[in-house]
């Protein structure tokens, strides 16, 4: 059985007071039973929202490490995190700022961080070329120039990427923006803003981690069969204002989910990897793929409990009429029951809400008549005993080649194409792209903002609009590759750089 266990992912002490002290409040328990238990405590760690102060610089000093998590009552399980023995601590900015994270590593094992979603020199991307070794630090500096919205950070360790995040190696980032500020949108970190981060594990029954290293995995991606939200398993949040903001992050090795309330009822999505879209798009349900955020707003003014759930989506070798169906925006087919993503349970005094903006920002169509080329990739992998293996336009990932070369200050169309039979998430390093088209047809409302991972289903061609700009460095690269940690390890990766 789950213990109760107090999140991960905690708030500062103004914001727990603010909230009576009783908002924060995740743990394990059963929906049956819609009841937020007063002897639950609240996780004290602050999200690191103001680092030292250097000159002009927030400085963030994180320390990833080896920990012992307890996810089931009395049951040891190793772990690594960052700062903690589990994921790590809400990263805060402001855009515009400048920061200085000093990553320290003491780990047995070299490792590396990278910034999901973020727009800035290559040589702080984060990438397996960024390496830490056991008892080193490495230190990344760079503007904040990102529109407010949820990102992340994550190892990206050559060849380890999915062990190491699925052990422990994530976190989220908040970045904040006046334009987002001024619109009165939900933002008390902890009280009425969330993060969620939704992670399937396996577990033996002495509680360690399994994580296969078997040609099923590899091929499949590592999936399990329990739920960890923010660290914990089917957690309760007792809210105390009518609308929530919920940041939704599938921080997943590989299981695609649709998430929905068993009640059906609808949410309100505003953003989507990059930041807010033009306006709010009333959705019954959220399709994310590993890599992928979205942000809903929950009407609660009903005063009722609700449920979210997270349906895996099915993603095998004979999927691909199911994903295609996806993409078109019908019904998706589901495999296997829900998992418990939270519990909202109604405090007994809560607050009421202002009205949601009808329009959020400006977001100008994409245009893609200043793109100066196309370039296109064929994410591919092994079938069966026909060899092969997991590539992008044919090759297999190596470190010391450079397999794109782009120019500063230029549009691209990126068409990618999925000639497998499974999904798959394409991520790009460095740039928000827009969707320009899914086999020709318009990208949906949902997917009409900014974004730097797309799910990709089987025969399907996406195109992107991408803009470079900013940095250049002709010798050190940015990564392109699926997001399924585990088709990313084995090849599914390619590089490119941005030259002047």
């Amino acid at each position: 059985m789950p213990t109760r266990r107090q999140t991960l992912l905690g708030v500062t002490g103004a914001a727990v007071a603010a909230a009576g002290g009783a908002s924060w409040l995740l743990r394990s328990k059963s929906f049956a039973s819609p009841t937020v238990s007063s002897d639950q405590s609240l996780f004290k760690a602050p999200s690191l929202n103001a680092g030292a102060q250097g000159g002009a610089e927030t400085i963030y000093d994180l320390q990833l490490q080896s920990g012992v998590s307890n996810f089931f009552s009395d049951v040891p399980t190793p772990t690594i995190g960052i700062n903690q023995a589990y994921l790590g601590p809400t990263l805060e900015m402001r855009s515009g700022e400048r920061v200085k994270l000093n990553v320290h590593n003491t780990l047995d094992e070299s490792a590396t961080v990278h910034w999901h979603g973020f727009h800035l020199p290559a040589r702080f991307d984060g990438t397996p070329h960024q390496a830490i070794g056991p008892g080193e630090t490495w230190t990344a500096q760079f503007e904040v120039r990102q529109r407010g919205g949820l990102f992340w950070y994550h190892s990206h360790a050559h060849k380890r990427s999915g062990s190491q995040v699925y052990r422990g190696l994530a976190g989220p980032i908040y970045v904040r923006d006046a334009e987002s500020d001024e619109l009165g949108l939900p933002s008390e970190y902890g009280v009425t803003d969330l993060p969620l981060i939704i992670q399937d594990r396996a577990f033996q029954r002495d509680g360690q981690l399994i994580y296969g290293q078997s040609m099923h995995t590899v091929m499949m991606g590592m999936t399990g069969d329990t739920l960890l939200v923010n660290g914990v398993i089917d957690p309760a949040f007792e809210y105390t204002a009518d609308l929530l903001r919920l940041r939704l992050l599938n921080g997943s090795n590989a299981r695609i989910y649709k998430l929905e309330f068993t009640d059906g009822r609808s949410v309100r999505q505003i953003a989507s990897d990059g930041g807010l879209l033009e306006a709010p798009v009333p959705v019954k349900r959220v399709v994310l793929s590993p890599g992928e955020r979205a942000e809903i707003l929950v009407d609660l003014s009903d005063g009722q409990s609700a449920q979210l759930v997270a349906y895996p989506v099915e993603n095998t070798m004979m999927g691909g009429r199911m994903m295609r169906g996806r993409m078109r925006g019908r019904q998706i087919s589901e495999t296997g029951s829900g998992f418990n993503v939270l519990a909202l349970v109604p405090a007994p005094v809560r607050r009421a809400f202002e009205p949601v903006p009808s329009k959020l920002l400006r977001l100008p169509a994409p245009d893609p008549t200043v793109a100066v080329r196309t370039r296109k990739f064929v994410m591919n992998m092994p079938m069966g005993m026909m060899g092969g293996g997991f590539t992008i336009n044919g090759k297999v990932m190596d470190m010391d080649r450079i397999d794109e070369r782009v120019k500063i200050n230029t549009s691209e169309i990126w068409q990618i194409e999925n000639a497998s039979m499974m999904a798959h998430p394409f991520h790009i390093h460095d740039v928000q792209f827009r969707i320009l088209d899914r086999n020709s047809r318009p990208p949906s409302p949902a997917e009409s903002g900014l974004k730097d991972t797309v799910l990709v289903g089987p025969g399907e061609t996406v195109r992107l609009l991408l803009a470079f700009a900013d940095y250049s460095d002709a010798d050190i690269p940015y990564m392109y590759h699926c997001h399924i940690l585990e088709h990313e390890d084995a090849g599914m990766m390619g590089q490119f750089t941005v030259e002047d």
